[in-house]
């Protein structure tokens, strides 16, 4: 047998810095790192089932069969409370194109829980679901009574002090107005500055109130100065049944699937269509977060063209998977135009988002 050498102290100092290193490693796998890593997350078809039933379902008149799909595109996001990022996952989000690796304090307010993430993540997913029944059925022509309710007067506004919570707005300058995009399209008409007369029921009287509008910083429109929460009485039963997504951006992916049911014209021509994007209820297209990861989910499920909001353009160009189209819209009107141009084979002349 040949003799055992013997042990040396840089032979111990090495075993032990080993030992050490592998320890070090191993808790630094699972200590919590300070960002949140954002990858692809899953696609639901509008005009096909979650869970085992119909992802939307519309009852009070006929409805249509679509032999293409319209694919609602979602971004999954680990860190942050209750879904802590260790160093492996970091490593990936920095070598992996598809996703994105940002400081988490820049995705998740520093004092919210896990719980008030998911509340404010559920809230936003139903009152997107409500504008896009809304702003969908308005945009085939269907009339949507809607009671036009105050929240409050924006402080430092016209209305303050002249409009009331609970005040219900009637006209305005005595024209009418049946539906919030109504009222949307009549400020369009109002310049800044601008006095105008509006009628409002208050405790079953009415009344007529002089307001001054103001400015909207962000787009230059006129505002009333009101914050309003519509109250709508859709004319046809619309239902959308959905599990573990959150936020408003399958806004006009549902709007677009509800179309399509009450559309006898099968609009998509059997094409998978991708796309995101929150709906206002006078239609128009708004602008979401984690657009490059929902184009590396649309890519993945097969989906040949994906909707954006032309707002998100900047942010894709130079990002777009090969085998994508990607299209700039920035209404209802201009997504279901490009769907219909898609599925009778004449995308290619749509607006891209490309540099």
């Amino acid at each position: 047998m040949a003799p055992v050498p013997p042990v040396t102290p840089r032979a111990i100092t090495l075993a032990a810095a080993t030992v050490a290193t592998s320890i070090l490693v191993a808790v630094a796998a699972v200590i919590p790192v300070p960002y949140a890593v954002q990858s692809p997350g899953p696609t639901r078809d509008t005009l096909g089932e979650s869970a085992g039933q119909p992802l939307i379902t519309v009852s009070g008149t006929e409805t249509y069969e679509s032999s293409g799909s319209l694919l609602l595109t979602t971004v999954s996001v680990s860190g942050g409370p209750g879904y802590p990022v260790g160093l492996p996952m970091l490593v990936r989000g920095w070598l992996d194109g598809s996703r994105a690796v940002t400081p988490v304090e820049q995705v998740f307010p520093t004092t919210d829980t896990r719980e008030d993430i998911d509340e404010r993540n559920q809230a936003l997913m139903i009152s997107s679901q409500e504008h896009a029944a809304v702003a969908a059925l308005e945009e085939l022509g269907y009339e949507v009574p809607t009671e036009l309710v105050v929240v409050e007067a924006m402080a430092g506004s016209g209305a303050e002090g002249v409009v009331q919570a609970e005040d219900v707005v009637q006209d305005l300058d005595g024209e009418d107005l049946a539906s919030f995009s109504a009222l949307s399209a009549r400020m369009d008409e109002v310049q800044p500055g601008e006095t105008v007369l509006l009628g409002v029921e208050r405790s079953g009287s009415r009344h007529e109130l002089e307001i001054t509008t103001v400015e909207d910083e962000t787009n230059g429109r006129a505002l009333l100065g009101v914050i309003i929460d519509p109250e709508f009485e859709l004319p046809v039963d619309v239902s959308i049944a959905i599990e573990d997504i959150g936020g408003p951006s399958a806004g006009s992916m549902f709007a677009l699937g509800i179309i399509d049911m009450l559309t006898e014209e099968d609009e998509t021509g059997g094409e998978v269509v991708a796309g995101t994007g929150t709906v206002d209820l006078t239609g128009a297209i708004g602008p979401i977060g984690g657009i490059r990861q929902k184009l590396a989910g649309a890519v993945r499920d097969e989906a040949a063209w994906f909707l954006a909001p032309e707002a998100n353009c900047d942010e894709v160009v130079g990002h777009v998977p090969d085998d994508l189209r990607v299209v700039s819209v920035g209404t209802l009107a201009e997504a279901r135009a490009a769907v219909l141009a898609i599925g009778t084979g004449d995308g290619e002349a749509l607006p891209a988002c490309t540099g």
